[in-house]
């Protein structure tokens, strides 16, 4: 039925199901119904590693029906942050749940022992023993509960070692190739002593409209394959963007001293592609295929005893991991991608925290008393050892680390975070470093302030009128992420499209109150994080982004702050609005 939530209790193995349909049809689902299920259940300053601190898994209504739509939304208090945790993932796990027939999953409380939990369409949920599969990694746990006997769409969900030791930035495998990552979901489902999250759907998707959903779906389908808008995730993949940025001075290298890496060519999507690519993998619904493979092999005992590890590579962990680094080794890119996956970190996190131990190494404020291993640019096996001390935590340091925390709050200045979040491979300027900054998770995909600054190469770009534009894009994202759209195609997905493929599926808007949607979702979002603690007056810009020059020259403190105090004021009002809209 329309807005079935499952509840699954943790601590006595329970379950039911609850009837929100009130919420998908003002919210639509994904994000929408998850940031109004966060903010009603997540209790006010909870620890993210208390068992009351929810998990909340809500697909979007296209998920299962339309092209290019797979992403769940995951909700949370993210440990890394501090407010707001929020991650997209693909794979089959938004068709698994919707099969299920369900439009959320929300977790609760903590088991007293390593679990697993099975969820099936027949209402069936079992809390499964999962000691088995302790320090295991999650790609062998995926293969470990992928059942070859079950009926429908199956799909599991797994955490690492690395969420097992609560890593603020330890991750989620999805179907082996997709993550929920960036904020921390591995590491609160590690304190839930949740190891994996098997779903089994095997039920229908109704329409209210079936003539009008085929229409849509072949005009849809049509222009995602032969309109050419979505042919770079299909080629190259985001891998793309190492040349094209390096071209513009815009990729960072080595903890964002400099934006030009003279390996760029190595590591480049090109090389991959014509050199080490294997097979490309995608998500149900999707023609694109942009989940890039490659095969690593690696000898490991004496008489050629080898290893073939397929490893999927991207733009984000290309740069965190090669150019971030001083990598300009292909192959080793791929062994610390291999590294993160192993343990289950996030790449962008780790090549943030890796980048600033590299530098707080090389001027003197740590040393191989902290260490273990010497961090130094472009030696990938002593970046492997460190990641495995991450992981490990042996001492104050490594601790400091898998906090995702500048040591003693040494260097500061060149930890590239913003809001405790790393950050994405982009050096184009001032409208990535505002949009960033007021992005609702702290990442480049809650608005695109990078293509702004591309699109404005070497223009003076007014902060204020940054500002504007990128409010608005997010609140539109807002949108799409509540239908499950992946955000590849947001190009396809236009109002008109979108309005239309909603309209098939018995959702009454117009164009005006599907925006209100959006600004209301993310309204809701900072609801949350200023109920979290969070306050723009102590968001930190590390100064490293505004010493060295962007693809648009030097950012001026001055131009951000103003950014940050128009961006504030507006959002303020947004939040505003939605208290005076609850209380009538």
């Amino acid at each position: 039925m329309v807005g079935d939530i499952l509840f699954i209790n943790l601590a006595d193995g329970s379950s039911w199901v609850e009837n929100r349909r009130e919420l998908v049809e003002k919210y639509i689902g994904g994000s929408g119904l998850a940031i109004n299920l966060l903010n009603e259940l997540c209790p006010e300053k909870v620890d993210p590693f208390a068992p009351e601190n929810p998990i909340i898994l809500a697909p979007g209504p296209f998920i299962g029906l339309y092209p290019v739509c797979s992403k769940t939304i995951a909700m949370f208090k993210s440990p890394l942050t501090g407010n707001l945790g929020e991650s997209h993932a693909g794979g089959r796990l938004g068709v698994a749940i919707r099969l299920a027939g369900y439009d959320a999953i929300v977790i609760i409380e903590t088991s007293s022992k390593l679990a697993w939990l099975d969820i099936k369409s027949d209402g069936e949920v079992k809390v499964n023993g999962a000691s088995s599969l302790q320090k295991m990694d999650s790609l062998h746990t995926i293969m470990a509960l992928n059942a070859s006997s079950q009926y429908g769409v199956q799909s599991v969900a797994a955490i690492g070692p690395a969420g097992e030791k609560f890593v603020f930035y330890a991750n989620v495998s999805v179907d082996g190739y997709n993550f929920f990552g960036r904020t921390g979901l591995g590491a609160v489902m590690g304190a839930k002593n949740l190891k994996a999250i098997r779903v089994v759907g095997s039920g229908e998707i109704s329409v209210k409209d079936l003539d009008g959903y085929k229409r849509t779906f072949e005009r849809i389908y049509e222009e995602v394959v032969k309109s050419g808008k979505m042919r770079k995730y299909h080629d190259l993949g985001t891998p793309q963007n190492v040349l094209t940025l390096n071209k513009i001075k815009a990729l960072p290298t080595m903890n964002f001293k400099r934006g030009y890496f003279e390996y760029a060519e190595n590591i480049s999507g090109e090389y991959f592609a014509d050199n080490l690519l294997v097979r490309k993998n995608t998500c149900p619904l999707c023609p694109i295929g942009c989940k890039h493979v490659a095969i690593l092999r690696g000898f490991f005992a004496d008489e050629h005893e080898v290893e073939s590890i397929e490893v999927g590579y991207d733009y984000e962990p290309i740069y965190a991991l090669g150019s971030n680094l001083g990598i300009g080794d292909p192959l080793d890119v791929l062994k610390l991608r291999a590294a993160c996956d192993r343990y289950g970190l996030d790449a962008m996190m780790t090549g943030t925290m890796l980048a600033w131990a590299t530098e707080a190494y090389e001027k003197g404020l740590i040393s191989l008393n902290e260490t273990i291993v010497e961090p130094r640019w472009g030696i990938a096996d002593n970046y492997i050892e460190m990641i495995r001390q991450i992981v490990a935590m042996p001492n104050e340091f490594y601790v400091s680390m898998a906090q995702g925390r500048a040591y003693k709050n040494l260097g500061e200045e060149f930890l590239i975070a913003i809001g405790g979040n790393g950050l994405a491979g982009y050096h184009t300027g001032l409208a990535f470093i505002i949009g960033t900054a007021i992005g609702a998770r702290h990442s480049h995909l809650s608005n695109a302030g990078y293509s702004l600054d591309q699109k404005l190469l070497s223009s003076m770009i007014d902060p204020i009128k940054a500002v504007e534009t990128l409010i608005e894009e997010e609140a539109w994202r807002c949108v799409l992420e509540s239908c499950g759209v992946c955000l590849f195609a947001r190009e396809v997905y236009d109002k008109r499209i979108v309005l239309e493929a909603l309209n098939t599926l018995g959702f009454n808007y117009d164009e005006e109150e599907l925006m209100k949607i959006g600004r209301l979702i993310y309204g809701l979002k900072y609801k949350f994080k200023f109920r979290e603690g969070f306050d723009f007056q102590n968001l930190k810009i590390p100064s490293r982004i505004l010493e060295t020059p962007t693809a648009n020259g030097k950012i001026s403190m001055e131009e951000v702050q103003k950014g940050l105090k128009t961006a504030e004021a507006k959002i303020k009002e947004i939040v505003e609005e939605i208290n005076n809209h609850y209380e009538e």
